[in-house]
């Protein structure tokens, strides 16, 4: 049932899972927040320092029930969750069936029915929360796999808004998305909006079929027109939008002399290795970890590299620990290192330095600009933005990155060594090429990732989606 615009109401609304910052209570109750560091609170903030704007989600702490209040300018409007919300919605719909459904079953997805019911009731209080915060004709823009049913209960509350969804992850085929016993309702849910970006083209396809099996619309390229033979006949568009990075920030800081400085000194406290390896990732099955490690040791075992001459950093930050199967992961992961530095190691020198911690930007930054070679293993990823940080650190024009076909950065960072993390003898090809890459070529190659990578920034990206956005026609309250 529609409801009618508050008059006091933002022009533009961010709807995502968890707030752009972490709330919490204190002894007497008070609410404090700290500033989140995820990559969609900097694409953002300054979309939304520039127009008068609010963003739903939630706080971060099950149960917390608060006030909309004000930071930087912009509206927050906490969505509350209770314990089974989390359990249910968040760890449970979100992370174990829809994460690896849309990661093509690298691990199995669990179907629950409670657990769909509680993803379609948290999706609709979130909807409702932006439908009570947007001003007439206001544009709202929904962000992902959490939030798939979000445009169409907006819709439905709300027919006079521009509505927007950026999907952050893979978007799966035909084959692989038909096996969700729900998967209708979520085509529908994402046909609420009249925009629906990808990060790859090959995602927006993969909707567009899925579209066209699953329901009779019709679909002409990337436009599928919605309520056909109404008056109230629309459009919704399916494009590709690939999220970039704060690169110039990032340029920036890698050039300080600070971070220069500790750049040599990784070096130094490794033991001046002639080559660094690097890996960076989220302890996460679809990142390649083991794969890497597994070429790497093979390297060593073969001879192609030396033990004593070169290093793999691996730096896993931590991630659902309380998943099973990320734990399983950590398990491999250390049983595969400790394996390795038992087998090739010695006094004063591990050929592979775990670190199961995150680290500062600063220390990140450090990290690129000290390493050789950056490997980007992953089995399967929507973008993977830590590709892109290496290029955008690495204003020396040194350094090479071998990058996963399977993430929608090799669609766009032409320059790097692309390899099948499935197949170990290529990728062990890749590594030892890319080690020992002619300076020359290596500067080419870096050139023209950097090229993309500084010119393509996340700015670029918020701008070019909105303006898709806003091209679209406001509707006078009609569905």
């Amino acid at each position: 049932m529609p409801i009618d615009a508050p008059h006091d109401g933002q022009d533009l609304v961010v709807v995502a899972n968890r707030l752009p910052v972490d709330v919490t209570l204190d002894d007497e109750g008070e609410p404090s927040w700290t500033r989140s560091p995820g990559g969609l609170v900097t694409a953002l903030a300054p979309v939304m320092a520039q127009t008068k704007g609010a963003w739903v989600g939630w706080g971060g702490s099950p149960g917390l029930e608060l006030e909309p209040f004000e930071v930087d300018n912009t509206e927050l409007v906490p969505v509350m969750l209770t314990e089974t919300d989390v359990e249910r919605y968040y760890e449970g719909f979100s992370n174990d069936t829809l994460w690896p459904l849309y990661h093509d079953v690298i691990a199995p997805p669990q179907f629950h029915r409670q657990w769909w019911d509680a993803y379609r009731r948290v999706n609709e209080r979130f909807a409702r929360a932006a439908a009570a915060n947007a001003a007439h004709g206001a544009t709202v823009w929904v962000h992902d796999y959490q939030l798939q049913l979000v445009p169409a209960f907006l819709r439905a509350l709300r027919p006079d808004l521009r509505i927007g969804y950026f999907h952050h992850i893979p978007f799966p085929p035909l084959e692989i998305f038909a096996q969700l016993p729900w998967r209708k309702q979520v085509v529908e849910g994402l046909l609420g909006a009249d925009l629906i970006g990808f990060q790859r083209g090959g995602d927006a396809a993969n909707f567009v079929r899925i579209v066209r099996r699953l329901t009779d619309l019709t679909t002409r390229g990337q436009m599928i027109t919605v309520d056909e033979g109404t008056p109230t006949q629309r459009h919704v568009r399916a494009q590709a939008f690939p999220i970039s990075i704060d690169s110039h920030a990032f340029d920036h800081l890698a050039r300080t002399e600070a971070v220069q400085e500790r750049a040599r000194e990784i070096r130094r406290e490794l033991g001046d290795p002639e080559y660094l390896l690097l890996g960076v990732d989220r302890l996460d099955y679809t990142k390649g970890i083991r794969h890497r490690i597994k070429a790497y040791g093979e390297l060593l075992e073969d001879g192609r590299l030396s033990a004593t001459q070169t290093t793999l950093v691996q730096v896993a930050s931590p991630s659902r620990e309380n998943v099973g199967a990320y734990q399983q992961l950590r398990d491999d992961v250390e049983l595969l290192v400790g394996r390795i530095n038992g087998d090739h190691g010695q006094v004063g020198h591990a050929p592979v330095q775990y670190l199961h911690q995150s680290f500062p930007m600063e220390e990140m930054a450090a990290l690129y600009l000290a390493a050789d070679v950056m490997l980007v293993t992953a089995l399967r990823d929507g973008m993977n933005l830590v590709a892109k940080e290496y290029v955008a650190a690495r204003s020396d024009e040194r350094g090479c990155l071998v990058l996963s076909e399977f993430t929608g950065a090799a669609d766009e960072l032409v320059g790097a060594v692309l390899v099948n993390p499935h197949d170990i003898d290529g990728m062990k090809d890749a590594i030892t090429y890319a080690v020992h890459l002619d300076p020359k070529e290596a500067r080419k190659r870096m050139r023209r990732l950097r090229r993309r990578v500084l010119t393509h920034d996340v700015a670029a990206w918020s701008g070019e989606f909105l303006a898709a956005l806003t091209a679209v026609p406001v509707r006078d309250g009609h569905a």
